[in-house]
């Protein structure tokens, strides 16, 4: 039995065998077969929900973003905008951003207590800080996991553009670690063989022989290796009609203008059309962010590239019907000193930074805490990553004090923290 809170599981190992996903490495103990039957059963009567997740890489400043102060000495030569929102101004180069940001929540005082790159992502995309006791999953992760669609052939989990740390599955297993791949106007790596048809079958043959040798003198072995499943969900991936989700051609010129003729644009309208196959969690990276010289000539040709997309994508979800059950995620590391450094830059500050959400049951046209224009620590409103996940993991419909176990048999809840609920509807 799989403890869940409240409501206990029965498990069998075929039902984890039947809804495993793709990955060589995956991860087949007793705790993983609880684990899938438990998130089985739970969405079998579920709405299917999806994250888009828009990371910024290397940090983002939320002085030339989402938390502008123009006039004070914090903030810089950066001016600041009107919104839809009365409430808020954005910085200047988020014009058509500010359009929609009545469809936005954003969250202006987030903390983390991880300052630097790798931790950084680690904290934020998962809720936790690294341990040597286990590997958190990430957002997508926990929402590929639980929500399941065997129809789809393609990858639950999938990065685009990915930075050096791509969500991962954790204790979760390796199969729920993000597929990576790259600019959508490029073929997709690794999925057309390099040798002719009938070459490619024999050699099949053959490693079908070596599979079946190898099972009958080693059962145990091969059950746990799962070399057999892989290999057919790989085939399976390969010849799927559903990798048409990444030929943008299909879609009107005018909208991949309008997303942007930029490798991120393009991998947020792939992202909007790999929602509609099923596909559950989707990474599209914007590396550039670490601007610790040249910040505001940096933020500005960043702006440049996310501001349409980020726009069109959440009008484009809207005009879909797939905003209501897609939760959108602009985050990164950390944020940004308010002192501007020697090199006209600023460095790392993961003391109160912004994150903005958009999408399934958040709440919609807010702004949640402040922080202060002088550049000191003292916030209005303060939210911990774990308090962030929390609210995420509820927006899409999931219990964030839910426990799972670690392969070393240690309780742990989906977030570390409870659910903020002046960000739900």
């Amino acid at each position: 039995m799989l403890c869940t809170g409240h409501q206990p599981f029965e498990i069998n190992r075929r039902t984890w065998l039947r809804v495993a996903g793709l990955g060589a490495g995956a991860w087949l103990t007793h705790v993983g077969e609880q684990l899938a039957r438990a998130a089985e059963q739970e969405s079998r009567h579920a709405p299917q929900k999806a994250v888009i997740l828009l990371w910024m890489g290397g940090g983002p400043s939320q002085l030339e973003t989402w938390d502008p102060h123009p006039g004070a000495k914090v903030g810089g030569p950066t001016r600041g905008i009107k919104t839809s929102l009365r409430t808020a101004q954005f910085a200047q180069g988020l014009e058509q951003t500010a359009e929609v940001a009545d469809r936005l929540a954003i969250v202006r005082a987030t903390q983390s207590a991880e300052g630097d790159h790798e931790r950084g992502t680690y904290a934020v995309k998962t809720g936790y800080r690294p341990t040597p006791a286990a590997v958190h999953p990430s957002l997508g992760a926990i929402v590929c996991h639980h929500f399941r669609d065997p129809h789809v052939d393609l990858p639950r989990h999938i990065s685009i553009l990915p930075g050096q740390w791509p969500g991962r599955g954790g204790f979760l297993g390796d199969e729920f670690d993000a597929f990576k791949t790259y600019d959508p106007q490029n073929p997709i790596p690794d999925v057309k063989s390099y040798v002719p048809a009938e070459r490619m079958e024999r050699r099949l043959d053959d490693l079908n022989f070596l599979e079946q040798q190898f099972a009958q003198r080693r059962p145990r072995q091969a059950s746990q290796t799962r070399n057999t499943e892989t290999l057919a969900a790989a085939r399976k991936m390969m010849t799927t009609p559903q990798l048409k989700a990444f030929d943008l051609t299909q879609e009107s010129k005018e909208l991949r203008q309008a997303y942007g003729d930029t490798p991120f644009g393009r991998g947020c309208l792939a992202a909007r059309r790999l929602i509609q196959q099923g596909v559950r969690c989707i990474e599209v990276t914007l590396d550039g962010w670490d601007t610790h010289a040249n910040n505001f000539e940096g933020c500005r040709s960043q702006l440049a590239t996310f501001d349409p997309a980020f726009a069109t994508l959440i009008q484009d979800l809207e005009r879909n019907q797939l905003l209501d059950h897609t939760l959108v995620v602009v985050a990164g590391e950390f944020g940004r000193t308010p002192k501007i450094n020697a090199l006209d830059g600023r460095d790392h500050w993961p003391h109160a930074f912004s994150v903005v959400l958009a999408g399934a049951k958040i709440k919609r046209g807010i702004v949640h805490g402040a922080t202060d224009p002088t550049g000191e620590r003292n916030v209005e409103k303060p939210i911990k990553l774990g308090e962030l996940h929390a609210t995420m993991l509820t927006a899409l419909g999931l219990d964030p004090a839910r426990e799972v176990y670690s392969p070393f048999g240690q309780p742990i809840k989906l977030a570390d923290g409870s659910a903020v609920n002046q960000l739900l509807q």
